[in-house]
């Protein structure tokens, strides 16, 4: 089950959970309400002879898809690629995941400039708005794997913050003042 949090201010290790003391969580729900986030939890066992992946990709047009792995031994520039991934950013595609090993987080900013941290583990489907800072980094054990989905080839490009100016971002700035619903 996808856990999501405030984070401290606490600038060391990214890796960390970075929980606030006392810990605030924040529900599936009301981190989509905030920040357009979506998670669907699959089972690896079955979710291609079911065909939920399927859906998904066919109803959001996500036609071009790839694997990434996430370590020491199997990221060229493991180092630089993993600053690259933390600095915060946005892009102008949404940022599709699903994670099939491993474990990490991804970290969203909410409406009040704060931000979120949601741990992602086997079988977590994440998509991340087009227009939304946000920023990811492994967790302690170093390691993770994920498919990718695009709706085109790879391509998107990364715009680090600052990018208000962005039509992308102006757009998801008035969708998250009113607030994200499934119908959006």
């Amino acid at each position: 089950m996808v856990k999501a949090w405030y984070m401290d201010n606490d600038k060391t290790d990214p890796r960390a959970e970075h929980q606030r003391n006392p810990p605030e969580f924040i529900s599936i729900e009301e981190l989509h309400r905030k920040t357009g986030v979506e998670l669907f939890k699959l089972d690896l066992k079955t979710y291609e002879s079911e065909g939920v992946l399927e859906k998904i990709k066919k109803d959001r047009g996500y036609t071009y898809e790839d694997e990434i792995t996430i370590s020491k031994e199997c990221l060229p520039d493991y180092d630089e690629k993993l600053k690259s991934f933390f600095t915060e950013h946005l892009h102008a595609d949404e940022e599709i995941r699903l994670v099939t090993e491993g474990s990490g987080y991804f970290d969203i900013r909410d409406g009040l400039d704060e931000w979120i941290r949601i741990k992602v583990t086997p079988g977590d489907l994440i998509i991340i708005p087009r227009g939304s800072y946000h920023r990811f980094t492994l967790d302690n054990n170093n390691y993770l794997r994920a498919r990718r989905l695009y709706e085109d080839e790879p391509g998107w490009l990364t715009h680090i913050r600052p990018a208000d100016d962005m039509a992308c971002r102006k757009k998801y700035v008035e969708q998250q003042k009113r607030g994200f619903s499934s119908e959006n």
